[in-house]
């Protein structure tokens, strides 16, 4: 039966050009070793000599090479499934070429069969061309940086991308899920052919079946449709994912040739102009941000794991929606969000035909360079948005196919001579630009890549991000889009929907602030917003050294900045409150967020303005038990408090109905004197490769964390297990992510730990001079 293997194992790696690397003769014995994904990027070292808008990182071509028999069962077909590359990619079997792939983020697989040593030793070679270092305007890693599968088929099987789910009638008493199954014959002779559909509850009892039966000539293809009702259906949501499993068994003359299984969900989705979003008939607000694929201190190559702790922090913060910007991300997300309740935007091009600027000496500084993806983009486009949605379709956590992100950003590249109306070079860009390609260009395009997606799947509604919608109303681009994302536009809601009523509008990118949640929540008509962004990611960078973007509601190591409070404030109920401080007359109060910290450590005679963020209704300020007055809270709200500085506890109370609900303090704290640790794992499962996260912070004698210490931590193991990566978040840290010791920043530092899949103790041990160290124990078994 048809098999599908994890083949990361038993890698090597050359970082630079080889002539005839592909060759199975070839000497490598001096490569290194190493196992899948990996990026090499990420290793660095930092240098002013790359480019800001990639990370100030080192790109280059890289070359992978595998050694491998087969095994018994491993006879008949055999495929090799890449989730991503990056990029341009080359792959060869036994020196024979497969062919390229220049999207780094698409999925692709290739066949082996007919080129493979059935008994003997197989080569299989890939070579990873990143020459062109500034082609994103974020950080892309380089090298096989996602997973790779090794699948094995019987003569008769179901194809990668093979199944299509979808649930045209969804409600609380019935649901229809009809399942549509590609077949391929890969006998010499015909073959009756029976197909067994049956659907799991949560519980893994069977709700539903189906049995069918046909005869798929030889060396032919087929596709067979069936429907399976259900009656009072568990229905997935944000609040209660519930997944059923789909398992589809194929028979050929009798014999069992392939299944296929997958979790699938059943829910109905539904946009409307005026009412906004439906989920399961019921109105859901989208409370989302955007994401970049990174994590930091492991680049691109980022475990499972750590995305699952990253998602669970978002849902602390009350967000349900995820923006996959701006290119389809790793397998295992989409997984992850249909598990954990999270509705998903994914986006397949940042850039279509003709390039953007990416930024080369800091963010809008200097001269931009134009390499990117738009030089595959004739090619290319077609088959990487149909692969896309293939490979994505079946996620019920995916409710929108986004074909792109601020194409229509005035003149970056196209333009328009209604640029030249307005003085507010934010809305207009800097007027009509002569010589710059016209506005109109951008519908013919549109066009093709909405009738790509709706050739692949009509359940969902195409989308885009629209940076210009000054320019873009000019042109028949938004018409084109079932749903018109607008990027940090709120102040065109009122008008747009008053002069397109047809047309269903949401934030697909947009600013932390209250008024920028207050644009969506009180219009009903407006169904979401999605943040820019969740997480710190590294790339989009200021001038040097500031190597990182600092847009998100955590930093890189998952730590909440202030914004996280801010955000939690406006998306939950649970009574919550905060304080941050700073020797600061900002009066903007998005600026005060990013300078302003939560210490109580001033000098005497400071005068400190202080912030309180809370969803109660009052809140009331503390100095050392002293009131410094209550004040009306409130989602409208800003509360500031001028404060004389003096050492000890400044507390804030959150009142609701007259009653403490809530509390929040800051204490002035001695240095730093003992280092704390938090790992979110106790034990390893010998079984398999796992990743546990040890939080650090540095506290002084009493256990109040020390916010400006920055001393430097020292990782030692023992045992079965391995050091991944130290992230403290600091955006203009130039420290080795290769390293074992690392700086705390703002107190913290985050530790990421894999295991070996082998029995025993281990244990970690932190350490830092005049600091008291700490030893975290796991048991692998």
């Amino acid at each position: 039966m048809s098999k599908t293997i994890l083949f990361n194992k038993g890698w090597k790696f050359h970082k630079g050009e080889v002539q005839q690397g592909q060759a199975t003769g070839l000497n490598d014995q001096q490569w290194r070793q190493l196992d899948l994904p990996h990026d090499w990027s990420i290793e660095g070292p930092f240098s002013s000599e790359w480019a800001s808008s990639t990370g100030y990182l080192p790109a280059g071509i890289g070359w992978y090479r595998k050694s491998f028999k087969l095994l018994p069962q491993q006879q008949d077909r055999v495929f090799i499934y890449f989730d991503g590359v990056y990029k341009n990619s080359e792959v060869w079997i036994n020196g024979h070429d497969l062919g390229k792939r220049p999207n780094g983020y698409i999925p692709f697989q290739y066949e082996l069969s007919k080129y493979l040593n059935k008994n003997g030793n197989n080569v299989i070679a890939v070579k990873v061309d990143h020459t062109k270092f500034a082609d994103s305007r974020w950080y892309p890693g380089s090298g096989i940086y996602r997973n790779v599968y090794l699948i094995t088929k019987k003569p008769v099987y179901i194809p990668t991308w093979g199944v299509s789910f979808t649930t045209p009638q969804v409600d609380s008493e019935v649901a229809q899920a009809s399942i549509a199954v590609h077949l391929e014959n890969g006998l010499t002779r015909d073959a009756a052919i029976t197909v067994k559909s049956q659907l799991l509850d949560p519980e893994g009892k069977i709700a539903g079946r189906f049995q069918q039966q046909l005869t798929v000539k030889k060396s032919n293809k087929a596709e067979i449709k069936s429907v399976i009702r259900l009656s009072k259906p568990r229905l997935w949501s944000t609040e209660r994912p519930q997944l059923y499993r789909l398992i589809i068994s194929v028979f050929a003359n009798g014999k069992k040739m392939d299944e296929y299984s997958s979790l699938v969900g059943l829910r109905a989705i539904k946009f409307d102009a005026d009412e906004g979003f439906l989920l399961n008939g019921k109105n859901l607000k989208l409370k989302g941000v955007c994401i970049h694929h990174d994590a930091g201190a492991l680049g691109a190559a980022v475990p499972k794991e750590v995305w699952a702790r990253r998602l669970r922090k978002l849902k602390e913060v009350g967000c349900n929606a995820i923006r996959m910007s701006h290119y389809p991300h790793q397998d295992y997300m989409y997984d992850l969000c249909d598990e954990m309740g999270f509705v998903v935007m994914d986006e397949a091009f940042d850039e279509w035909a003709l390039g953007k600027n990416k930024w080369v000496e800091g963010w809008n500084e200097g001269k931009p360079v134009k390499d990117g993806y738009h030089e595959y983009f004739q090619e290319w486009a077609d088959r990487d948005l149909q692969d896309m949605i293939l490979r994505n379709r079946n996620h019920p956590s995916i409710v929108m196919w986004s074909i792109g992100n601020e194409i229509d950003y005035p003149n970056d590249p196209y333009t328009h001579k209604v640029l030249d109306s307005g003085r507010n070079p934010q809305i207009y860009g800097k007027g009509y630009t002569e010589g710059h390609p016209p506005a109109s260009d951008m519908g013919d395009i549109a066009r093709r890549l909405v009738k790509i997606v709706k050739l692949n799947d009509t359940t969902r509604p195409v989308t885009a991000a629209l940076a210009g919608v000054v320019m873009s109303n000019y042109t028949d681009y938004p018409a084109l889009l079932d749903l018109v994302g607008y990027n940090y536009q709120e102040y065109r809601y009122a008008e747009d929907h008053k002069k397109y009523p047809k047309r269903i509008i949401y934030g697909s990118e947009n600013g932390k602030g209250a008024e920028e949640w207050l644009a969506v929540d009180s219009n009903k008509y407006i169904f979401g917003q999605f943040l820019w962004t969740g997480f710190d990611f590294v790339g989009e960078a200021r001038k040097w050294p500031v190597r990182s973007s600092g847009a998100g509601l955590f930093d890189m190591a998952g730590f909440p900045k202030n914004d996280f409070y801010l955000r939690q404030s406006l998306w939950t109920i649970q009574p919550m409150t905060y304080l941050m401080a700073a020797k600061t007359e900002e009066k903007d109060n998005n600026r005060f967020l990013w300078s302003s910290h939560p210490s109580w450590n001033w000098s005497a005679g400071d005068q400190i303005k202080v912030r309180g963020i809370t969803n109660t209704e009052e809140a009331e300020l503390f100095l050392n038990g002293v009131s410094l007055g209550r004040k009306k809270a409130g989602r409208k709200e800003t509360l500031y408090w001028d404060v004389a500085y003096q050492p000890g506890e400044l507390l804030i109370k959150g009142f609701r109905n007259q009653k403490e609900v809530s509390s929040y303090k800051l204490v002035t704290s001695g240095p730093a004197h003992i280092i704390t640790a938090k790992a979110d794992l106790q034990n390893f499962d010998a079984k398999r490769e796992e990743v546990s996260h040890i939080e650090i912070q540095l506290t002084d004698q009493n256990g109040n964390t020390v916010y400006h210490s920055d001393n430097n931590i020292d990782v030692k193991i023992e045992g079965p297990a391995r050091l991944i990566g130290l992230e403290s978040g600091d955006l203009a840290s130039h420290e080795s992510y290769q390293s074992a010791q690392r700086k705390a920043y703002r107190g913290k530092l985050l530790v990421y730990i894999r295991s070996n899949a082998r029995a025993g103790l281990i244990k970690v041990s932190l350490s830092s001079p005049g600091l008291t160290s700490k030893t975290i124990t796991y048991t692998s078994k």
